[in-house]
């Protein structure tokens, strides 16, 4: 009989899942956490790094009003992680891709930056906040908070770390979309509906637009999900694309500015 190590413990407990709603909320991010039950990521867990360029998922020959190409259009930065990274498709198939190409095709000359980090985390996300802000946004795509509901972190923490996060971008004049995700019920029901209920009171307190569920349509559906069954296919990345383009829309502006704000 093969041992019965860590990560054939954790393939199980994976497939357990399967019936639920809730896989792949808890494993795109479980597995992206090093060390955390012995499950190590198949793929290796990027760290948030200041000095690490945002990915530009916009094309050089996007349109502009002015005739100087995508480099005068206002930025959307999504910032997450690994469901914004696009972990597991090529870089033209993750959701700021698809969004880009979608905003196009609807007339919305912007350019979106894929500012996603595997495992990162809300505390990661804060430390990464000025790096974000150089890159001059007029508007940000907040899809944080899975990791540290996956690790059962504090809830207030979490709370107080997107509100900071959201306070730095707001007062820099940036509109903000705050992402709501959910965890699995078996962290127990005080904790999940506490952490569901902590994006929507955190985006009434702030007056921000959110997104209900960012994996809505998506989640433990196994035709949207690649083969290890925890993130999208491409064709799940353009599901979450249009959500996310359904929720966005009526902040943009098809005349759009001719230069970015000094």
């Amino acid at each position: 009989m093969a041992p019965v190590t860590p990560d054939v413990l954790c393939r199980f407990a994976i497939q357990r899942y399967l019936t639920g709603r809730w896989l792949l909320v808890a494993a795109c991010v479980f597995l992206l956490v090093p060390g955390v039950g012995g499950c190590e990521p198949k793929e290796p867990a990027l760290q948030s790094d200041e000095t690490q360029p945002a990915r530009t998922v916009s094309s050089s020959n996007v349109p502009s009003a002015s005739g100087r190409g995508v480099e005068a259009a206002p930025r959307i930065v999504a910032f997450g992680n690994s469901l914004t990274a696009g972990l597991g498709v090529s870089p033209d198939q993750s959701y700021p891709a698809q969004l880009q190409r979608r905003l196009l095709e609807a007339g919305y000359h912007y350019e979106v930056i894929n500012a996603g980090v595997s495992g990162e985390t809300t505390a990661g996300g804060l430390r990464r906040l000025s790096w974000i802000l150089k890159s001059r946004p007029s508007l940000v795509i907040l899809e944080l908070g899975a990791n540290d509901g996956l690790r059962g972190q504090s809830l207030p923490r979490m709370a107080s770390n997107l509100a900071e996060i959201i306070e730095g971008l707001q007062q820099a004049g940036v509109e903000v979309v705050l992402a709501g995700m959910q965890i699995p019920p078996n962290y127990g029901l005080d904790y999940t509906t506490g952490f569901a209920s902590l994006f929507e009171r955190l985006a009434r307190d702030h007056s921000v637009t959110l997104i209900p569920f960012f994996l809505e349509g998506v989640a433990a559906r196994k035709e949207l999900n690649q083969a290890d069954g925890i993130h999208p296919t491409a064709e799940g990345y353009r599901i979450v694309s249009q959500t996310v383009f359904d929720v966005i829309e009526p902040l943009l502006k098809k005349e759009r500015p001719l230069s970015l704000p000094k």
